[in-house]
């Protein structure tokens, strides 16, 4: 791309932005869904140092194990997701009805809880029963995003917690790693996302890892056909299979998981989308964005313009932050995240 060209993209994304903090999307308090509004700074008389003790928190955790900025990321997505950005994901299983984070979807691989636990603990500390879980997760996530070199961006908060979570709505909300084009638009459609923002999203996973049962399919059995996945590229696929060898069931190992981005698989950058293009993202609803005109033109501008696509996340993670809230005095302020008060 020439120096004209990309001026003109960081220009774009910039007015972009710019049009969504006119709208108070980005750069102010935009309207909760239920008519009330979330604001950055909302803690700011209530508890001043709540989002310095989260990052704190968060960078303690991402020191020992880096590996986890990701986690906390999809663990905002996966509660966003389902009944909304409630902090529901959070809440522990009961005798009488299994929570989210017991599906299948979500256990083992969803991680950072204790990340989430430790800042509620502190914060709880500091100021009693002000601060939401639901709040604490946005801004880890968030967090997480900047310091593995991510765009740095307001959070709204004013969130409160959600007091239901149902192991059994997971699977009709979370989108799969199988999904098409298709079904991926219509995924995030129902939470108010648009086509653009899904693709800018999926940008997430140039960092963490994926457990190779997630898209073992096409390395082996690609549409139940006994192959392979013909559009994945032959020397990744190669690549793939070394790390995760089918056994003599035809099986693969479900403890076995590789980076989502192995060049930088920590680092939060567009090598994500270059990957896409060379036929080497790991999921099908990876490799589905190349198939259609539009999207396809994104993942290219987003691989060539690494900033405009940074700009443009935190956007679309700031929108996805809102979906479904509570604010006002629907919902609680939960002692202690797995659990109801």
């Amino acid at each position: 791309m020439g120096r004209r060209t990309m001026t003109r993209s960081i220009a774009t994304a910039e007015s972009a932005v710019l049009s969504l903090c006119a709208l108070a999307v980005v750069c102010g308090g935009f309207p909760a869904n239920d008519g009330s509004s979330l604001r950055p700074g909302f803690y700011a008389a209530t508890c001043p140092q709540a989002e310095t003790i989260v990052r704190q928190e968060v960078a303690r955790a991402l020191y020992a194990n880096a590996g986890l900025a990701a986690g906390l990321v999809r663990m905002h997505f996966h509660d966003c997701f389902v009944r909304g950005c409630d902090g529901s994901v959070l809440l522990e299983s009961t005798p009488d009805s299994a929570a989210e984070r017991d599906s299948p979807i979500n256990n083992p691989s969803l991680r950072g809880f204790e990340v989430i636990d430790s800042a509620k603990v502190r914060l709880e500390a500091a100021c009693p029963g002000v601060v939401s879980c639901a709040d604490v997760l946005a801004y880890a996530a968030r967090d997480s995003v900047a310091l593995t070199g991510g765009p740095r961006y307001d959070v709204p908060g004013g969130r409160r917690d959600g007091t239901v979570s149902l192991e059994s709505e997971v699977a009709d909300n979370i989108p799969a790693p199988t999904f098409t084009l298709d079904e991926l638009t219509r995924s995030f459609a129902a939470k108010g996302l648009t086509q653009e923002e899904m693709v800018t999203l999926s940008g997430a996973h140039t960092i963490g890892r994926a457990h190779c049962t997630s898209f073992s399919d096409r390395l082996y059995n690609f549409s139940a056909m006994g192959a392979a996945d013909p559009s994945v590229d032959p020397a990744f696929l190669s690549q793939l299979r070394r790390a995760c060898p089918a056994g003599p069931d035809g099986a693969v190992d479900a403890n076995l998981a590789v980076p989502m981005e192995p060049r930088t698989p920590n680092g939060f950058d567009a090598l994500y989308y270059w990957a896409v293009l060379r036929n080497r993202g790991l999921f099908t609803s990876d490799q589905a964005l190349l198939s259609s005109p539009p999207t396809a033109a994104q993942v290219r501008q987003s691989a060539y313009g690494g900033y405009p696509w940074k700009l443009k996340f935190a956007a679309a993670m700031v929108k996805m932050g809102q979906v479904e809230v509570l604010t006002g005095s629907s919902g609680e302020i939960r002692t202690k995240c797995a659990a109801v008060n």
